[in-house]
């Protein structure tokens, strides 16, 4: 009958351990299991990158959209304004031609002089306080007016209606204005009448 021997112990190290190996340790050494180097980012999903992708997409999208809305905000905001401030533009111009009536009836009566008729004399005086009246109530609703007699012609402003020559006033100033111009909220209403100088005349 043969009787079971049992194995061989392992032999100690000298240091006193045992000869079997730690996982990623090599047999006999002392050194740490094998890590990946740290200090370096690993490459991002892929699928991350695509979401960063979209969502800065979005965000771009975003941007333009809000700086879209602030333009029609405010262009809107400035249509409605011009609507409020102009709605009255034709009237305005009707009114205006209600001025240059009462202009024309005060340039109608003869100049003031010693021992005029005193009829002329009073009407005369209510034309005149009557046209102060009006034109300051214009001027409180934004309507004015301005004479350009003596100030170089522009053509935005002004309708020459005659030119002629003239020793007191350079090519192009304007000699005399039939009507004024006239502004709503610094808007041309109606352009002033005028007659410009063609400059000094010709010698001879």
């Amino acid at each position: 009958m043969s009787h079971d021997t049992d194995p061989t112990p392992v032999a100690d190290s000298p240091s006193g351990e045992t000869g079997t190996s730690a996982p990623g340790q090599h047999p006999g050494t002392d050194q740490d299991p094998i890590r990946p180097e740290s200090g370096q980012a690993e490459p991002a999903h892929p699928r991350i990158q695509e979401l960063e992708a979209a969502l800065e997409e979005m965000r771009e999208k975003w941007l333009r959209s809000e700086a879209e809305m602030q333009n029609l905000r405010t262009r809107t905001r400035r249509e409605v304004e011009d609507a409020r401030q102009y709605a009255t533009q034709k009237f305005a111009r009707d009114v205006v031609e209600a001025a240059e009536n009462l202009k024309r009836a005060l340039d109608s009566l003869p100049a003031p002089a010693e021992g005029e008729d005193a009829l002329i004399t009073r009407m005369r005086e209510g034309i005149e306080s009557t046209e102060r009246s009006f034109l300051g109530i214009l001027e409180r609703n934004g309507i004015a007016a301005t004479d350009p007699a003596g100030h170089p012609f522009d053509a935005n402003h002004h309708q020459a209606m005659a030119e002629q020559h003239s020793d007191e006033h350079a090519h192009g100033t304007v000699i005399q204005a039939w009507t004024p111009a006239w502004t709503l909220h610094g808007r041309l209403l109606k352009p002033a009448m005028v007659v410009v100088s063609k400059g000094a005349p010709p010698a001879g």
